[in-house]
């Protein structure tokens, strides 16, 4: 009998101008990890839906082979009566229902009509104490928790159906590295007890502690797949890309300048806790061309700190802004776009582009005042705008009129900057810049970011990327508990400065 769980036979899946897959063939074994890497656009999450059932059998050429045999999904519930899981890279949650509500969406215990609540907080509770999550309550409303809890809800979820094979896109993208150390301690359980696990993932020190083996794939092909014991990280990019990279981090030594912005004494309420402060009394500044990194573990107050600056968050937030050595008024994002301020949210798919529309809107959405000197929108500067954007970005995509949905996570970041580079810009807010993307487009966005302050820009960079905080930030700040607990200039950022000011308690 065959050790093989899974057998994708000469796969091909084609959209409307774009072969997405291109005759696929893998194979992975019972109680085995294996990642999946490519670049963005390389066609892994259209397999794993494939896998998962999200594309029917007539939706794509080629044959599926689940434990021997073939497979006929016309839904992701077929998949699931297999005994095959998939958790998201996006989460999939509702907001407004409990913890435990989630963690059973499809399978809540029940008694005729009635939903057994006692049960079903019972075994949530249990849950949660097994993945180090005590401090959640199964009846809390499941949108006041932060994003690494909801995706180790979300993993939850899927793991407690004990699946044959579970596919992973992305997990630890909102993860802090202790919960990442819970999911690999789960992922190394369930192997084994036989469970088959497909690791997909950008960041490559996780594959190689976590896989068996690696299959690389590259715009829609299967180019390798090697035991992780004999291939080496600079191979594996080289694989991926389709050549060497020789610097992922290309720094450029820019000319820094006079202070552009500072930040004094802001102070954000928790947004669920009452008389708890998520900032607390942070002040900073920064300098013409220079990076400015923020570091920090989850719940740290870093993303908070860039909204309570930029106005996202009003309500008895206290602060004291300054620009160009004036004192300035934010109290919404417009009157801090008004003063040269801009900023690339974390979510870029919740806040930083508008799905249903294409390139060429998404880009010019900031800045309408530009275009709109009568009633009529001047298409003709717009598109001379926002052409010039669309080609300095090197966006992969038909035109500029392509939906921005349909573009890899690279390439959809490449629009959220570039929204930005129409205007104005002295001061550039960005979280997590590589959230998700692929290390050819990771090298792009940080070539840009170094244009930019070379330009003149200030860049304040919220990171929980280590090499890339390290690599990329000219002077490092680090947030604990909503405090400042640790400043250091370029040569002084290292993993174990921040970690041990990340970690610190001193107020």
């Amino acid at each position: 009998m065959s050790d093989m769980i899974l057998e994708v036979k000469d796969v091909t899946k084609k959209f409307p101008g774009v072969v997405a897959l291109d005759h696929i063939s893998l194979s992975l074994k019972k109680g085995e990890v294996m990642a999946v890497c490519g670049e963005n656009g390389a066609g892994k999450s259209t397999l794993m839906k494939i896998l998962s059932g999200s594309y029917t059998e007539k939706e794509y050429e080629g044959d599926v082979f689940f434990n021997g045999q073939k497979t006929h999904f016309q839904s992701v519930r077929d998949a699931k009566a297999l005994g095959i899981e998939m958790v998201y890279q996006e989460l999939n949650m509702v907001l407004t229902a409990s913890v435990a509500e989630n963690m059973f969406l499809d399978d809540l215990p029940s008694k005729g009509p009635l939903v057994q609540w006692k049960s079903l907080y019972k075994k949530t509770e249990e849950l949660l104490v097994s993945m180090g999550m005590e401090e959640v309550r199964p009846d809390q409303i499941a949108g006041r928790l932060n994003s690494g809890q909801l995706q180790l809800i979300s993993i939850m979820r899927g793991i407690s159906h004990n699946p044959k094979l579970i596919v992973f896109d992305e997990p630890t993208s909102s993860l802090t590295d202790a919960e990442t150390k819970v999911l690999f301690r789960e992922i190394n359980r369930m192997k084994e007890q036989g469970t088959s696990v497909l690791f997909i993932s950008h960041k490559l020190d996780e594959v190689f502690t976590i896989a068996d083996r690696v299959t690389v794939m590259r715009d829609g092909a299967f180019i390798s797949t090697d035991n992780i014991k004999d291939i080496d990280e600079d191979t594996l990019i080289e694989r991926m890309v389709g050549r060497k990279i020789e610097n992922q981090y290309p720094k450029t030594k820019s000319i820094i300048g006079d202070e552009v912005l500072r930040v004094e004494h802001l102070t954000v309420p928790h947004p669920s806790i009452k008389g708890k402060n998520i900032v607390d009394d942070v002040s900073f500044s920064l300098r013409k061309g220079e990076i400015l990194g923020i570091g920090g573990l989850v719940g740290a107050g870093r993303s908070e700190t860039l909204g309570g600056v930029f106005g996202q968050y009003t309500k008895n937030v206290n602060k004291r802004v300054y620009i160009d050595g004036q004192e300035v008024s934010i109290k919404s994002p417009k009157e801090a776009k008004s003063h040269g301020i801009s900023f690339v949210t974390e979510e870029r798919r919740l806040t930083g582009f508008i799905p249903n529309f294409n390139i060429n809107y998404n880009l010019s959405l900031c800045w309408m005042d530009k275009l709109l000197p009568t009633l009529f929108i001047n298409r003709l500067k717009e598109k001379q705008l926002t052409g010039a954007i669309f080609n300095r970005l090197g966006v992969k995509a038909p035109s500029i009129n392509t939906m921005v949905t349909n573009l890899s996570g690279g390439n959809q970041q490449k629009v959220v900057l570039g929204k930005w580079l129409i205007g104005d810009t002295k001061i550039l807010f960005i979280d997590e810049p590589t959230k998700g993307i692929d290390v050819q487009s990771k090298t792009e966005i940080y070539k840009l970011l170094c244009e930019l302050t070379a330009q003149g820009v200030g860049i304040v960079m919220v990171s929980s990327d280590m090499p890339e905080l390290i690599n990329m930030s000219d002077r490092c700040i680090v947030l604990s508990e909503g405090r400042i607990t640790g400043e250091f200039l370029h040569d002084e950022v290292t993993q174990e400065s921040i970690m041990r000011a990340a970690i610190s308690e001193e107020k």
